[in-house]
């Protein structure tokens, strides 16, 4: 577990939450492990009825901490924190409950990723959100299953080429974003309000319907996505832009 993943279920809602707000809930192996361990145990519980992700501080998560892999000549850092992404998006697209995920102020790279495995995203319209991480030389396929799940195919290959960030607003027009607010503190208030109203609709009803949404959108070939990402870890040009990244600082 990770002292900056914190659980907490309450009248039926459990909430996840990123607590590094120091950091801008940048994320470790640990964490992504403790986020995993905790949609697949807590969340699944059947006192959960409704699941809400969140994050602590100014925005929601800018991604990986890549200053982790600075020194780690193997890159085994970098592909456990690929592999966690994977099994935390997956996670969240398998929980018996609805997940609810807060995206507010920021959802970057790693953190954007994690919009994909959610069944509702809020997020302020000036949130900046996006995949940039081909600059670094890193494939942001490891988000393509999900991402393609989320909004139409179109959007999700020019999102996942294209490095710019956008906004919340654009976001919600693609259907990235599900719901959207001014700023972010309505969407914080936005999202548990959200995840109470179904924890308080009848669970098996909601946990039927999410489960035969499951077969209509698989999530078997995250390992594929995972794989391509992955093949790339360790590569020349990664290794190459990473470096005049960590350069810059």
């Amino acid at each position: 577990m990770s002292e900056h993943v914190d659980t907490e279920t309450r009248e039926g809602v459990t909430v996840i939450e990123l607590r590094r707000p120091d950091r801008r809930n940048a994320l470790t192996p640990d964490m992504l492990r403790a986020f995993e361990h905790a949609v697949r145990t807590f969340a699944a519980q059947a006192s959960t009825r409704a699941v809400l992700v969140r994050g602590e501080g100014p925005c929601f998560c800018a991604g990986f901490d890549l200053s982790l892999c600075e020194h780690d000549a193997a890159r085994v850092v970098l592909a456990e924190l690929l592999q966690g992404l994977s099994a935390c998006a997956r996670a969240m697209r398998e929980c018996p409950a609805p997940v609810v995920l807060c995206a507010h102020g920021a959802a970057i790279a790693g953190g954007c990723a994690l919009l994909g495995g959610a069944d509702i995203v809020v997020a302020d319209a000036n949130a900046k959100l996006g995949y940039p991480v081909v600059t670094l030389g890193i494939s942001p396929a490891v988000s393509a299953p999900f991402l393609a799940r989320s909004v139409a195919h179109g959007a999700a290959r020019a999102r996942l080429l294209h490095p710019k960030l956008i906004t919340g607003a654009d976001a919600h027009a693609i259907g990235l974003v599900h719901e959207l607010t001014d700023t972010p503190q309505q969407a914080c208030s936005t999202a548990a309000d959200i995840a109470r109203t179904l924890a308080a609709k009848p669970p098996t009803a909601l946990r039927a319907t999410k489960a035969w949404l499951n077969e209509l959108t698989p999530t078997g070939d995250a390992d594929a996505g995972l794989a391509a990402s992955l093949a790339l870890v360790g590569g020349d040009e990664e290794r190459e832009l990473l470096a005049r990244a960590w350069a810059k600082k």
